[in-house]
């Protein structure tokens, strides 16, 4: 024990006067400096709580300010993360309201559509048989520059035959000229093909052809007969397919005559059953 206590002594003094008188007196000074604090904090002296209290706030600052990147990207990552969550949730509520506007408007066009029924229900059925009336709605629109005709989905299947005169809102529209089992074409009267016999509210008897474009035009009309405007189109009858008195449209100044309903904006028709066009077509 006393040889390692002589080895420590002997290296102490060695390391002194290795070094120059200033570094020995520095090495000194700190040695007594650091006893001087540490007998008088161990004593006590009332002088030093102060200090300890600034030199614990100057360390507690310090500590805060050091460990604030470890407080602040947690929260900048919680809160980047919220920001993300929320744009999500945005852009999903976004599209479940873009769905609910889509039903929306599905549900508008469904109450149109079911006014439109009623109207025609109203107007078609009023003091009739409906087992010789069927609604059919339009598949479709066969629009060229002189062909003018529609899909109907209604066909032999509920007893559609060729011939069957077809109406909207009581007013002429065409005829049926094709029957499949769950469909039909129906030929309208301005398709150039379309020649039905009518009558002028004057009398007067004429055939309505179709010219292709939106008007049909009269002919075979009595010799010397001046067209006038405004003169009511129905259909004779002649023909046994088309109901006598079935109104058409009315003339206009030039002599065409403009249709009551217009074969562009057909959505539903009615088909008339007829037993009498058996064997006609």
């Amino acid at each position: 024990m006393s040889v390692s206590r002589d080895d420590f002594s002997i290296a102490f003094r060695s390391a002194l006067l290795q070094r120059g008188g200033a570094q020995k007196f520095s090495v000194l000074s700190l040695i007594f400096l650091a006893l001087f604090i540490f007998f008088i904090d161990v004593y006590g002296a009332k002088f030093t709580k102060p200090i300890r209290g600034l030199i614990n706030d100057i360390v507690y600052r310090i500590t805060f300010l050091a460990s604030a990147p470890t407080r602040f990207f947690p929260e900048a990552k919680k809160d980047l993360s919220n920001y993300f969550n929320v744009k999500d949730e945005n852009i999903r509520l976004r599209a479940e309201i873009e769905k609910y506007k889509l039903l929306q408007l599905n549900v508008e066009f469904l109450s149109d559509e079911n006014k439109n029924l009623q109207k025609i229900l109203e107007t078609e059925y009023f003091n009739k048989n409906l087992s010789n009336i069927i609604l059919a709605k339009v598949l479709v629109d066969k629009n060229s520059p002189f062909l003018k005709s529609i899909i109907i989905n209604k066909g032999k299947k509920a007893g559609i035959l060729k011939g069957m005169p077809v109406t909207k809102d009581n007013y002429l529209v065409g005829r049926v000229v094709d029957t499949n089992y769950l469909s039909s074409r129906v030929l309208l009267l301005n398709d150039l093909n379309s020649r039905i016999p009518v009558t002028l509210d004057q009398g007067a008897q004429a055939i309505l052809s179709g010219s292709g474009s939106a008007n049909p035009t009269l002919e075979y009309l009595p010799e010397d007969y001046e067209i006038a405007e405004n003169i009511n189109i129905f259909a004779s009858g002649k023909d046994g397919i088309f109901s006598p008195g079935t109104p058409i449209g009315i003339t206009s100044e030039t002599g065409d005559v403009n249709l009551f309903v217009d074969p562009n904006q057909l959505s539903f028709v009615t088909v008339n059953l007829n037993t009498q066009t058996k064997g006609k077509f």
